[in-house]
């Protein structure tokens, strides 16, 4: 059974950091894709960042290029989204997912975790 484990979600203020983990299990991810969305409340669910399955490509929205840096572990099935210089409107539930095609639409990736919060207090 393929599972995504999303970890180190939290409350932090403006211009703080964060990083968030994803491991995933029960599945071969070392060919696959990882991405991270998010969505805030009363939004639609968004794209934050992608990295193909060998880590040598990535892509980022353009609202957090620059402040957020997405890596695998060595390993392939572990995924992270390291966060500086957090805003407000930053606050969200994140999401890890994973699929096939390295994209920034979330139609390709067919697994996905249960979410983590992130708080950005001003």
């Amino acid at each position: 059974q393929v599972q995504l484990v999303e970890s180190g979600g939290g409350l932090v203020q403006a211009g703080g950091s964060l990083r968030l983990s994803c491991a995933a299990s029960g599945g071969t991810f070392s060919r696959y894709a990882m991405g991270w969305f998010r969505q805030a409340p009363g939004k639609e669910r968004e794209f934050v960042a992608a990295i193909n399955w060998s880590g040598g490509s990535t892509y980022y929205a353009d609202s957090v290029k620059g402040r957020f840096t997405i890596s695998r572990g060595d390993a392939k099935n572990t995924v992270y989204l390291q966060m500086n210089s957090l805003k407000p409107e930053d606050t969200a539930v994140y999401y890890c997912s994973s699929g096939p095609v390295f994209s920034q639409s979330p139609r390709p990736y067919d697994y996905w975790g249960q979410g983590t919060q992130v708080t950005v207090s001003s």
